[in-house]
C-alpha cells in the first residue's frame, strides 16, 4: 500500500490517517497538524480503485457495502498497519484513527475486528450500515464522530446507527454535527478540543 510516514517525535502518538473516496495518503496532513502538531503521522492510501478514484474497499452502490471485499480490506489495512508499527516501532494502542467518509468506515470495521486494539478514533462523515449481533467490550474506547444534517450520503438515521453501534459497546462518544458530507475548519477545532480533553493514548 502507498503511505508516508512523517515522524515529529520518538515516542509521541500516532494519526493513521484514512481518506475519503478520491483522496490519497496525504489528505488529511493538515488536519493532523491542526489536531496536535507534535504527533506523528502515518498517511494510507486505499488500494481499491472506483471509476479512476482510490477507495479502501469496494461498493456496490452508495451505501451498499461489499462486505466480502470490506473483510478482506479491513484484514489487509490492518496488516499493514501492524507492519509499519514495527518497522517504525510504534504500539498499536499509542495509534490514533482519523478518517473521512470512506475511511470512517473502514476504521469502523477494523474497530470491530480487533476489539482492544485502537483506543481512539475521530471519524468524519461515517457510514457502517449493519446491524450487528457481537457486543465487544469498547469501555475504553473514546471516539469523537463529526455527522451531518442534511447529508446526501450519509441519511441521519445512518448516523444514528453509528452512534449506537459505539455507545451500546460502552465507547466514551463525543459527537459534532456538520451541514452535509463535510469536514469543517469549525469541526476540526473540536476534534482537537477532544483530542485534547481525553485521556493521553
Amino acid at each position: 500500500m502507498k503511505y508516508i510516514y512523517n515522524e515529529k517525535k520518538k515516542g509521541a502518538p500516532v494519526f493513521v490517517l484514512l481518506h475519503g473516496t478520491g483522496g490519497t495518503e496525504t489528505d488529511l496532513v493538515s488536519l493532523a497538524e491542526l489536531l496536535n502538531p507534535e504527533y506523528n503521522v502515518l498517511g494510507i492510501r486505499g488500494n481499491v480503485q472506483e471509476n479512476g478514484m482510490n477507495r479502501f474497499f469496494k461498493r456496490h452502490g452508495e451505501g451498499q457495502y461489499d462486505w466480502e471485499d470490506l473483510e478482506f480490506r479491513g484484514n489487509e489495512l490492518y496488516e499493514f498497519i501492524v507492519e509499519k508499527s514495527k518497522e517504525y516501532h510504534f504500539k498499536l494502542e499509542d495509534t490514533v484513527l482519523v478518517g473521512f467518509s470512506n475511511g470512517s468506515n473502514i476504521a469502523i470495521h477494523m474497530m470491530l475486528m480487533q476489539p482492544g486494539t485502537f483506543k481512539k478514533a475521530a471519524l468524519f462523515a461515517p457510514l457502517y450500515p449493519a446491524d450487528l449481533a457481537e457486543t465487544h467490550d469498547f469501555s475504553d474506547v473514546d471516539v469523537f464522530l463529526s455527522l451531518g444534517e442534511g447529508d446526501p450520503v450519509v441519511p441521519e438515521s445512518e448516523s444514528q446507527r453509528v452512534i449506537r453501534l459505539f455507545e451500546e459497546r460502552g465507547a466514551h462518544v463525543t459527537t459534532a454535527w456538520v451541514t452535509g458530507h463535510s469536514l469543517t475548519q469549525e469541526v476540526a477545532q473540536q476534534a482537537k478540543n477532544w483530542l485534547n480533553s481525553t485521556r493521553r493514548t
